[in-house]
């Protein structure tokens, strides 16, 4: 159990790392008024608070699959195999998203909503 919820926490920090990297080391950046200064952000800066963004919408599909299945009592190796998967597919999708292959960006996605209509059903 301790594994599932450090995964968790783990898909939780995604999104946090993909605001840091869209912000980190940008001219005239302002903590003030980050929202303005990112809307006028371009190329891989723009593509990571996209992926920000993404992740954050992404984290309440799996958490209500991970306790959905915790709830049905599916074997817990196989969910945290699934959940160790799902993150590892969403860092690629990030790292996919911040070179700005769309394609595979999107592929890489539909894995990852795959994975998690997994989770839903052990």
């Amino acid at each position: 159990m301790r594994t599932i919820s450090w995964l968790m926490l783990a898909a939780a920090i995604l999104p946090i790392v993909a605001a840091g990297i869209s912000k980190a080391g940008g001219k005239h950046y302002n903590n003030n008024n980050p929202r303005s200064w990112l809307a006028n952000q371009e190329g891989w800066r723009a593509r990571a608070n996209a992926a920000q963004a993404n992740l954050f919408e992404s984290l309440p599909f799996f958490y209500a699959a991970v306790l959905f299945a915790l709830f049905k009592m599916a074997d817990p190796a196989t969910l945290v195999s699934l959940m160790l998967a799902w993150i590892v597919l969403r860092m690629i999708y990030l790292a996919v998203y911040l070179v700005g292959y769309g394609l595979v960006r999107t592929v890489v996605w539909v894995l990852g909503l795959g994975v998690n209509i997994v989770i839903l059903f052990l």
